[in-house]
């Protein structure tokens, strides 16, 4: 078993520390967890990425600076590889993708051509060739594409000799940016090589349905897959605990469809959108089906949860921000509440009559949403129809969100000093406190811990319930196909 202690802190405040970090060698450990607490600072001190003089960090008792300069550290570097969280991260603006293919001992695999189109599944001449000669920038390619070539030169590194040496293979949230499709050509090219030369793999990621993939499609490797999660202790102390496949595969089994209203039942409507729009200069629409099909009007009654589907990058989120008043459209037509809106519509009629009032909204990154300078307390000044007095009402309904038990002292807590999964419960809880006709959802599940994933899931339910209408946007399909019924399913298509 590779065992570590460590202590990572900056400036005499600790970012994180934990005892005891495992992973199995030869084997396939799988780390959940709650996001920004610790999983990538962790990982990436353990295969020597962070930077000694900007940090204070131990393992094992030694200096880092040991540590880094150790042949074990260096071993692992030459014959293993780090997928980045973030694709930029790693891609050299400065190269092509197909230099970048091809630097350093890379160039030594003949098998790139194979291996891309594996990994993109479309014809290599259009899809994939054209882009190898593009300097990577933040918007081209995509998202998705920056991702798969960075996993490409994984497979590249898997595929030198290894000479016997312990290769270690860390992808940190490896699937972020690809929709369930790419994700499961993904792992099924990952445990193919896996299969056939066993290496050490720590895979990190926040997507729970990936353990219903294990059990449906790699059953042979089940004893050599190790599921953990990463949970808070006490402030930075966190503890590695053995996550149960049964406790996530039982609760999924035990979930229901939200109800449908009875027919002949009155409904109010609380949004009622055109079947089509234009925006980026290209010309949406919203269907029943998802190979396109007969446009239809997008209408969501209070009680109601309608699902919006489409791959990755399709235009969701942009969506949503139209109805929300913060991309304007070249185009569009929709009755919220009442209140006709087109692309003409004044932002100043959102600010009076709908922000807060007719509307909220969860937005996908909760950075977007939060004031980074404000404190915890401060987030929950000013909510129309929102009830919080004091320091104690603030914090009672903080602890809806929360596992642990929270002390006065978080209120006074920058929002910018806290982690990426505390920072998404502030971002739901200010709009799930609001009792407004439609409550929009981007990736409400983005960044949560198994315990925070239903508890946030029941605070939805209980919401339907009192009045609200809701516009979901999720990647989380297993969960949600689960949870909204098929007739509640919209799909979101573009004309090419």
């Amino acid at each position: 078993m590779m065992r570590y202690q460590l202590h990572i802190a900056s400036a005499n405040h600790t970012l994180v520390s934990i005892d005891d970090f495992q992973i199995a060698p030869q084997e396939i450990t799988v780390l959940f967890g709650e996001s920004g607490i610790g999983k990538t600072l962790i990982s990436q001190a353990i295969f020597g990425l962070l930077d000694p003089f900007e940090l204070e960090i131990s393992i094992n008792g030694k200096p880092y600076n040991n540590y880094v300069r150790s042949k074990e550290v260096q071993k692992l570097q030459t014959y293993g590889f780090f997928v980045f969280q973030e694709p930029s991260t790693h891609l050299n603006p400065l190269m092509t993708l197909q230099e970048q293919l091809n630097e350093g001992k890379l160039a030594k695999t003949n098998r790139q051509k194979e291996i891309l189109q594996a990994l993109w599944r479309q014809p290599y001449e259009t899809h994939v060739r054209p882009l190898l000669q593009i300097y990577p920038k933040p918007f081209r390619p995509s998202g998705g594409e920056k991702q798969r070539f960075l996993l490409a030169m994984a497979f590249k590194k898997l595929m030198l000799p290894a000479n016997g040496a312990q290769r270690l293979f860390i992808f940190d949230e490896p699937t972020g940016s690809l929709d369930n499709v790419y994700r499961d050509i993904f792992l099924n090219e990952l445990f193919n090589l896996y299969t056939r030369n066993p290496f050490t793999i720590l895979l990190i990621t926040h997507d729970y349905s990936m353990i219903s993939t294990f059990e449906k499609q790699h059953t042979a490797l089940l004893s050599r897959i190790h599921l953990k999660e990463l949970r808070r202790i006490n402030g930075a102390q966190v503890r590695l605990f053995d996550f149960k496949a049964e406790d996530y595969t039982g609760w999924l089994e035990a979930q229901y469809p939200a109800p449908l209203a009875k027919k002949g039942q009155p409904r109010k409507t609380v949004l009622k959108m055109e079947p089509t729009f234009r925006v980026f200069g290209k010309t949406f629409h919203l269907t029943r089906e998802p190979d396109r099909g007969k446009t239809v009007p997008l209408i969501i009654h209070k009680k109601e949860l309608i699902y919006l589907k489409a791959p990755s990058g399709m235009g969701k989120t942009t969506l949503a921000k139209i109805i929300a008043g913060l991309q304007q459209a070249e185009a569009v037509h929709f009755e919220l509440s009442g209140i006709r809106f087109d692309q003409d519509a004044e932002q100043k009629v959102w600010r009076k009559y709908v922000w807060g009032k007719k509307l909220a909204m969860v937005f996908q990154h909760a950075d977007e949403s939060l004031n980074l300078q404000a404190n915890v307390r401060d987030v929950f000044k000013g909510l129309p129809g929102v009830n919080l007095q004091d320091d104690v009402s603030i914090l009672n309904a903080l602890q809806e969100m929360f596992d642990q038990q929270l002390e006065p002292k978080f209120l006074t807590q920058k929002v910018a000093h806290l982690s990426g999964g505390q920072k998404q419960r502030l971002n739901l809880l200010r709009a799930l406190l609001l009792h407004p006709d439609l409550i929009i959802l981007d990736e409400p599940l983005n960044g949560l811990d198994f315990i925070s994933i239903r508890k946030v899931l029941d605070i939805i339910r209980r919401k339907m319930a009192s009045g609200s209408g809701i516009l979901l946007v999720s990647h989380n399909e297993e969960i949600f196909d689960r949870i909204v019924p098929k007739q509640c399913w919209y799909y979101l298509n573009s004309e090419e």
